[in-house]
């Protein structure tokens, strides 16, 4: 990843120009004044350097007007740097229609949203979620294995024989956790057991797997691919403090301050990584949070979202987002843009998911309509699926898994299939397995 230049120092450029030009200062706030900040691009002067300045201003005078304004509408929270600064953000129209945007659609009603509150599907979709937020936000960490694997092993239960495999299961058992501790209030013995889940038996060190690094160890610093510094965290004898304050924070105690509740939710998953209080693992625990905080203040929608799989698509500018926040005056809305985005792509994404979902039910749906009451919904999700994949095998416990019944209910459900003709029963070790039978579209078509 290339690294973001950092932007001038501003009592540098404030000090050239006092200097120098000690009229152009008042000249440039001036004249820069009448432009709409809230409405311009809220862009780091690593991009900002490379466009064209309104007329009379050079990069660095439109950089210098820029940011003093920025800084005279920018609201602190009750978090600061190691140094004792506060971290702060704007609220420029983007900003607020993202989150107006998001709000809406995370903790109110959709228009596809049926499928995830009808009682007989949600947990089928929630599953297929889960799945993949365990995967690709391992895959962000480094796991390798392949997502056809990685679900086959999560839907059947099967122990994980590599690290990434372990990765993988840990993530799926902290975004499970996550649901049930949706109404409780974080505290630091709450953030170490996530930790503790999602590291389980993929640290170098075994004994740092749930706690916080200490005093008498050497802080794990945050370097690029070339081993070159990008963020040291704060000394290991201030976390116990600092960690105090997130929580706080996090459980809504912001003294007068108001802030939205999305974006509470992002400066938790910002924190815990300028934090970095564990030796390894701070990228999944931070996510992991990340879903809490959104839970817990009323985004139902987000269990069923897969952040993660938008975030590997670019996964440097996920970087870049910690970094421009951390190289310019701790301004979170650098951040908040890319993750309010990020977001809002993930909605998207589940909202054409589940539309063509629907199209597929209605025409599976179709074609079982001669029989009718013979199928219930979780044997309509496996005709569906085995049309799809004929390859694919199912067991009592994967299907029991994926639909959140016993496997007696299970073994029930894919022995009237094959009774039906729908499903072959093969032997799998010292059970059975049941895989699509030939012709299944010529006989569903019948």
């Amino acid at each position: 990843m290339k690294t973001p230049m950092p932007p001038p120092d501003l009592s540098t450029l404030l000090n050239r120009l006092q200097q120098d030009k000690p009229r152009r200062l008042l000249e440039l706030l001036t004249r820069y004044r009448p432009i709409n900040i809230s409405q311009a691009p809220y862009l780091p002067w690593d991009e900002l350097r490379f466009r064209a300045p309104p007329e009379g201003f050079d990069v660095e005078e439109w950089w210098l007007a820029t940011r003093l304004r920025r800084n005279s509408v920018l609201r602190q929270i009750p978090l600061a740097d190691v140094q004792g600064e506060p971290f702060a953000y704007a609220l420029p129209d983007e900003v607020l229609r993202l989150s107006e945007e998001i709000t809406r659609n995370a903790s109110g009603q959709i228009s596809i949203s049926e499928q995830v509150t009808d009682h007989d599907t949600r947990d089928r979709y929630l599953i297929s979620s889960l799945i993949e937020e365990a995967i690709t936000s391992s895959q962000l960490e480094g796991a390798s294995t392949e997502r056809s694997v990685a679900k086959e092993m999560l839907r059947s239960g099967r122990e994980p024989v590599t690290v990434s495999e372990r990765m993988i299961v840990n993530n799926y058992h902290a975004m499970t956790r996550i649901g049930e501790l949706r109404d409780e209030e974080l505290t630091p013995e709450l953030i170490c057991e996530i930790h503790r889940i999602v590291t389980e038996g993929t640290l170098e060190n075994p004994a740092a797997s749930g706690r916080f690094q200490s005093p008498d160890e050497e802080r794990i610093n945050v370097l690029d691919e070339t081993d070159k510094l990008l963020h040291r965290p704060p000394p290991a004898e201030l976390l116990p403090e600092r960690m105090a304050k997130l929580c706080d924070f996090a459980n809504g105690e912001t003294g007068s301050a108001y802030l939205p509740p999305v974006l509470r939710a992002l400066t938790i998953h910002f924190m815990i990584g300028y934090e970095h209080p564990f030796e390894d693992g701070n990228g999944r625990t931070a996510r992991t949070l990340f879903y809490w905080s959104m839970l817990n203040q009323g985004f139902w929608l987000t269990e069923f979202l897969t952040v993660s799989k938008i975030l590997r698509k670019a996964p440097a500018r996920y970087a870049r987002s910690f970094l421009h926040t951390e190289q310019d005056t701790n301004d979170l809305t650098y951040f908040f843009l890319y993750h309010l985005d990020v977001l809002k792509r993930a909605i998207e994404d589940l909202q054409q998911h589940l539309s063509a979902k629907m199209e597929e039910a209605r025409l599976i749906q179709q074609s079982l309509a001669t029989l009718p009451g013979e199928f219930n919904h979780r044997q309509v999700a496996v005709l569906d699926n085995a049309v799809k994949n004929p390859g694919q095998n199912y067991t009592a416990r994967s299907h029991g898994r994926s639909h959140r019944v016993s496997e007696e209910t299970a073994r029930k459900d894919l022995g009237q299939l094959e009774e039906r003709g729908f499903l072959l029963r093969v032997k799998a070790g010292k059970k059975f397995a049941w895989l699509p039978a030939p012709g299944l579209v010529e006989k569903l078509s019948k």
